[in-house]
């Protein structure tokens, strides 16, 4: 049984794009800072029929508790076939150029950026053990520099110096890491699983989290023949699914 871990999976598109993979014969370790909120989503997968889930206690943002959970993970299985990085946060918004607050902007990042090389490096030497590792980092169209360059996108105004800078250089170190790892046999991609209606954005969005957990588990067990180191989303192509950086 392929085991996987999800980062901030207590909730919303972490929660749900571990149903699924629940449902196609994997074994989760679902991440939570929160061990309440962890255990209480556990237990409605278990409630569900699913019962191959175990939390597993992580906070991205310190280096503490990843190391923590990299050894309590080391105790209970020698091998990880596939990482998603899907904790983050957004951060306060407004988040203007010329005033948005420093200490805010670290934070967002912590998470978001720095939270994700953490939770890589520290689980690498699980994933290698895999025959076929898999990496998906999920990110947002809000960091692509090439859209945000166009006043024709539909999300033009929608900008901000936290959420969406975390997220280019999110996708910057996936498309390093994916070349690092370029001849063995890891994929690592970028998915943006869309504007989703979830608790991140006061469910104002109009996709499921169905639909946008669907899309990170179709990267996340992708066959020897997958891309690596690509940006995808339905959100701006629906038909090609790639998404420009």
């Amino acid at each position: 049984m392929k085991k996987v871990l999800i980062t901030g999976a207590n909730k919303s598109i972490g929660l749900e794009t571990a149903r699924q993979l629940l449902r196609d014969g994997y074994y989760v370790y679902l991440g939570s800072r929160d061990v309440e909120k962890g255990q209480k989503a556990v237990e409605s997968l278990v409630a569900e029929g699913l019962d191959q889930v175990e939390l597993l206690k992580i906070d991205v943002s310190d280096p503490e508790s990843v190391k923590a959970a990299r050894q309590e993970l080391g105790r209970k299985t020698d091998v990880l076939d596939v990482l998603i990085n899907n904790a983050g946060i957004s951060g306060a918004f407004p988040q203007p150029a010329t005033s948005a607050d420093l200490a805010m902007i670290r934070q967002v990042f912590d998470t978001n950026f720095f939270g994700v090389i953490q939770v890589t490096q520290a689980f690498l030497d699980l994933l290698e053990k895999s025959e076929a590792p898999r990496i998906v980092n999920v990110t947002s169209g809000l960091g692509s520099l090439t859209l945000h360059s166009d006043p024709t996108w539909k999300y033009y105004g929608v900008k901000g110096a936290a959420y969406g800078p975390s997220k280019t250089a999110l996708n910057a170190y996936t498309v390093v890491l994916a070349y690092e790892l370029r001849d063995t046999p890891f994929k690592v991609n970028a998915v943006d699983p869309g504007y989703t209606a979830t608790d991140f954005n006061h469910h104002s969005g109009p996709g499921t989290v169905e639909d946008a957990a669907s899309l990170v588990v179709k990267y996340a067990i992708l066959d020897e023949n997958g891309p690596t180191g690509g940006f995808f989303s339905t959100d701006n192509d629906p038909v090609s699914g790639v998404s420009p950086w």
